[in-house]
């Protein structure tokens, strides 16, 4: 068997070798055999994974190998091995046995046993972004757990704000027992492993190799032949994990942050890399714990083991996940539910300003969300050390530690003008937007005006508006990048999505000179890249607060609670729509994106107000969709932001429309053809 992980933001395992049974009870009854793989037909190399991975974490890139083996006819049990660096790089490794003999480079020890039958293979790219030093992935304890991590931890897990979240992801884990018990683990010496990750706030995507604990010592009961392979992600997905479940053409289990390119990472042979880049090799892991216990006891030169989806054990995480709000239909009149009770004279929700207006009081629900996404974002920003935030800019020297993609839309003004509020003067904030229209896309006509009315409420800061312009027809390489970074996503939406993603993550644009603020036709622009590492983004926003044209349809045909349904199942697929492919599309530049809106306590928030306090459908677009974020918004002086409609970001930067004409010669002929759901993988063949 081989294996492979991936890190502090970005992850790979590989399972291969000579035998593998595995069941996979959570989809259904079923055995997968495969004797000895034949190599030559595996399309996905280590290579390419390597170099996939790199991509996203250019800090650093390490290796890490376990050895398993079988129990022999004579009794004796090879323990999982991890082998030297130093071994790995001269293929001299050796195996060490429980009564202390060692397998040999040639295969056999000095009674001729066999060698491991297979290997795990973790590789981590670190985009390191918290903590004082640097941190090189995969970690190994003194107990030999292996652990490839991804993520930030905001909650649950105690930690310096100056700490790394994968060493104390790592130390935490070290602590768990062995069992998967779904209670306390009290008896056991420790929490189970799915108990702590129930446990932690914030996206996360991880593969920990537990072969001990600092409560249960390996050599305590080497009886136990059975150690876990524990893979996930977060519940909602806000971290990219891919899967490629063993099959008889490739018989491995591999774990990955992302699809590699066809070039880097495919067999030659047209058909394989065909077959592996584009028809079901990849599949996004769907959110939640999963472990494979692995026995070695077995003398048929078999090594087993059975896949487990394990349930989250955070009830208050359990509600989030099912996503039930307890007033969905108000009692009176549907047309004005939330105006009705504000003029209804309630003090509890109203207070008279000095000249005689009257705003909502600190207990307002726009006011409660409005501080959850202040605690939000300042957790994603400026809560913990950012590593490195002393990067510059080249030949400028302003310091810019986290930036926004930004429309100008209500969510991306909502975000900037927060962050503005929690970020030290003396930082930067690059804006960047993307155009396949130059001037005249709608989302550029809405950031340059969005640029004028954050300087109105924030003058003294620096925003810089970074001004990304692309045209399509010159992107056939970035095209074909951005169609391995979407796999398993195959459709023209999701291309259009990603490649405006992709290139807006990577910053590379326009300023004008001076203070980057807009000015008038003649003023000058100069070539700049933005460096922040961090990106805010304002996914969730729509899902939460009905945003989207389908649900005002929803509403219109099936009222309050055909809304919320509608509502429930996209928050409830959005890590599968969304946030795996524009997780990989943003991380390939060495970019993070980090989710505001979907931050726990900010979900909880939106979900204990009644769901016309969140939006009046009734009402014009513009008005009643996101009705809470535009108060929101009023509530922070951006007024004009306050009844921007909402317009995705396909449409807003102009690429759905030179991709239509493109590939189907017109909008109207790529409107008859439902192009948004058309596989593109299927109109190339």
């Amino acid at each position: 068997m081989l294996f492979h992980c991936r890190v502090s933001t970005r992850i790979t395992a590989e399972v291969t070798g000579k035998f593998l049974v595995v069941q996979l009870k959570y989809v259904e009854e079923m055995q997968i055999c495969a004797a000895k793989a034949n190599m030559a037909a595996i399309a996905v190399t280590i290579d390419g994974l390597k170099a996939a991975l790199q991509r996203r974490g250019p800090d650093s890139l390490g290796t890490k190998k376990v050895l398993l083996g079988p129990k022999d006819a004579a009794g004796t049990r090879v323990l999982p091995y991890v082998v030297p660096d130093e071994e790995v790089e001269s293929g001299s490794f050796c195996v060490h046995a429980l009564d202390g003999h060692k397998t040999l480079a040639n295969g056999r020890n000095e009674f001729g046993m066999a060698q491991s039958i297979a290997e795990m293979y973790f590789i981590g790219s670190v985009l390191q972004l918290r903590g004082t030093k640097p941190v090189v992935q995969p970690l190994v304890d003194a107990s030999e757990n292996v652990l490839v991590y991804n993520g930030e931890i905001f909650g649950g897990i105690n930690m310096g704000s100056d700490c790394s979240d994968a060493e104390v992801v790592m130390q935490s884990l070290g602590n768990c027992c062995l069992c998967h018990s779904h209670g306390t683990g009290s008896g056991c010496g420790g929490k189970p492993v799915p108990v702590l990750l129930s446990s932690m706030k914030g996206p996360w995507a991880l593969i920990y190799w537990q072969v001990s604990s600092l409560s249960e010592p390996l050599e305590l009961h080497p009886q136990n032949a059975s150690r876990t392979l524990w893979f996930g992600r977060d519940a909602f997905g806000r971290r990219s994990l891919l899967v490629h479940w063993p099959t008889l053409k490739d018989p491995r289990l591999l774990l990955s942050s992302v699809s590699p390119s066809s070039s880097a990472a495919y067999s030659p042979d047209p058909e394989i890399e065909y077959e592996a880049s584009n028809s079901n090799y990849w599949e996004e892991l769907p959110c939640g714990v999963y472990g494979i216990s692995i026995d070695g006891s077995r003398v048929d030169g078999y090594l087993v083991g059975e896949v487990r989806k394990h349930e989250w054990m955070n009830s208050t995480l359990k509600e989030l996940i099912e996503w039930e709000r307890k007033l969905i239909k108000p009692n009176h009149d549907d047309s004005s539910p939330s105006g009705s009770l504000l003029l209804s004279g309630d003090r509890d929700l109203l207070s008279a300003s000095a000249n005689g207006t009257v705003e909502l009081s600190a207990h307002a629900p726009a006011c409660m969300v409005l501080e959850a996404l202040r605690k939000s974002i300042a957790r994603r920003t400026t809560k913990y050390t950012i590593f490195k935030a002393t990067a510059k800019n080249a030949g400028h020297g302003d310091i810019v530690p986290v930036a926004v993609l930004f429309s100008g839309g209500l969510d991306s003004m909502i975000l900037a003008a927060i962050l503005h509020e929690c970020l030290d003067a003396k930082y930067g904030i690059d804006l960047l937007n993307v155009s396949f229209e130059g001037e005249a896309a709608p989302d550029r006509i809405t950031a340059r005006a969005g640029v004028k009315e954050l300087r109105r409420i924030a003058p003294l800061r620096k925003w810089r508006l970074v001004e990304i312009d692309a045209v399509l027809s010159d992107l056939t390489g970035e095209m074909k990048h951005v169609m391995s970074l979407i796999n398993p996503a195959k459709t023209y939406m999701d291309l259009n999505i990603g490649t405006a993603l992709w290139l807006a993550a990577g910053g590379d644009g326009w300023v004008y000179e001076a203070d980057g603020c807009c000015q008038d036709e003649h003023g000058q622009r100069f070539r700049y890249k933005s460096e922040a590492r961090i990106l805010l983004v304002g996914s969730g926003a729509d899902e939460q607060c009905a945003g989207y044209g389908r649900h005002r349809t929803k509403y219109k045909n099936s009222s309050w609670v055909g809304l919320h349904e509608e509502m429930k199942l996209d928050i409830q697929r959005i890590w599968k729509r969304n946030l795996g492919r524009d997780d990989r599309c943003m991380a390939d530049n060495g970019k993070e994106a980090r989710f505001p809106f979907l931050d726990e306590d900010v979900i909880r928030v939106l979900l204990d107000f009644p769901l016309w306090e969140i939006a009046n459908l009734s009402q014009p677009s513009g008005i009643g969709d996101k009705k809470i974020l535009r108060e929101v918004a009023r509530l922070l002086g951006l007024h004009e932001a306050a009844g921007q409609p909402k317009r995705a970001i396909q449409f807003g930067s102009r690429i759905a429309q030179e991709s239509n004409r493109r590939n189907f010669g017109s909008n109207r002929a790529a409107n008859q053809a439902s192009a948004g759901s058309v596989l593109f993988c299927k109109a190339s063949r």
